[in-house]
């Protein structure tokens, strides 16, 4: 495919690591696993916080965070300071499924780099991360 928009293969390539990811054997949607990552690098996020570092709306993450509760792999912990709020936080029955997601990442990663030099990815990666910054300037994220 040749193309010179760069929206659409970025948002082409994302659709096909998605369709590459759901070859796994997680047992769980993407949307879940990303959920579960979020949750093991800022344990104790709040739900709303974590809707919008997903950018879901937040009664589709309380959906999706039911099951996750459901499954053993977080719970629910009341805020100390804020009686009202709950933050995230993992069960031990996570840690293996992290690091099954973390192997299928992996893999993903290594086949959409493939052809390329460790030069170029690091380009690639710098001028992605250069773009993430323009476009979440006035985002939190």
């Amino acid at each position: 495919m040749q193309t010179n928009n760069i929206g659409f293969l970025l948002t082409d390539i994302i659709r096909l690591m998605r369709r590459e990811y759901s070859k796994s054997d997680l047992c769980m949607t993407p949307m879940q696993a990303r959920a579960l990552v979020y949750v093991s690098r800022y344990e104790g996020v709040k739900q709303v916080q974590l809707a919008e570092m997903l950018d879901i709306q937040p009664i589709t993450l309380a959906r999706l965070i039911d099951q996750l509760a459901e499954d053993r792999l977080i719970e629910r912990r009341p805020d100390p300071k804020d009686r009202r709020a709950y933050g995230l936080y993992l069960m031990e029955k996570s840690t293996p499924l992290l690091e099954k997601i973390d192997i299928e990442v992996t893999r993903v990663h290594e086949k959409a780099l493939q052809g390329l030099s460790e030069e170029q990815v690091a380009v690639l990666r710098d001028a992605l991360a250069v773009m993430h910054t323009n476009l979440s300037a006035d985002s939190s994220l």
